[in-house]
């Protein structure tokens, strides 16, 4: 089971909302609008992503990882480990 379970409807809610950020800035190109203008809302859909992201990993940390912290053994340092190399990725981002 996904540990975002709980915030599953939020999450589908956010993509939405980026979504249709993202075809308005297709628009925006299409129609010729300002590179500074098109840029602030690329910018804000960086940041839409980026709070998502931040939301399904914090759903991980505390469904996921917490369990197999409590099993132990090598379940636990495998899920700590992916977890290590997720937050890597969104630094890196």
């Amino acid at each position: 089971m996904a540990g975002y379970v709980e915030q599953k409807e939020d999450v589908i809610r956010r993509l939405r909302r980026i979504e249709g950020q993202v075809r308005g800035v297709q628009r925006m190109v299409a129609e010729d609008v300002y590179c500074i203008d098109v840029l602030t809302q690329v910018s804000a859909i960086k940041a839409a992503l980026q709070s998502c992201a931040v939301t399904l990993l914090d759903e991980h940390l505390n469904c996921c990882v917490t369990e197999a912290i409590a099993q132990g053994g090598d379940r636990a340092r495998v899920k700590v480990g992916e977890a290590s190399r997720a937050i890597a990725r969104l630094i890196r981002a």
